[in-house]
């Protein structure tokens, strides 16, 4: 698995978890269910956009053309 893969995998499993504490709690439970949904769509774009940026050297390929 590469490098973003692996980084994306780990913010899930963090989102997973801070999700699953909040509910124990019970205060998922006052918020609205569409709240909730917009809220994880939020965090996993934010997820990807970290991954994405972590993901290494950005470098330019040149292609000789013959």
């Amino acid at each position: 698995m590469k490098w973003t893969g692996m980084y994306l995998l780990g913010y899930v499993v963090l989102m997973a978890g801070i999700l699953a504490g909040l509910w124990q709690s019970g205060i998922l439970q006052s918020i609205s269910t569409v709240w909730i949904a917009i809220g994880v769509v939020i965090s996993i774009g934010i997820g990807i956009m970290l991954a994405v940026s972590k993901s290494g050297i950005k470098e330019n390929i040149e292609i000789d053309k013959k």
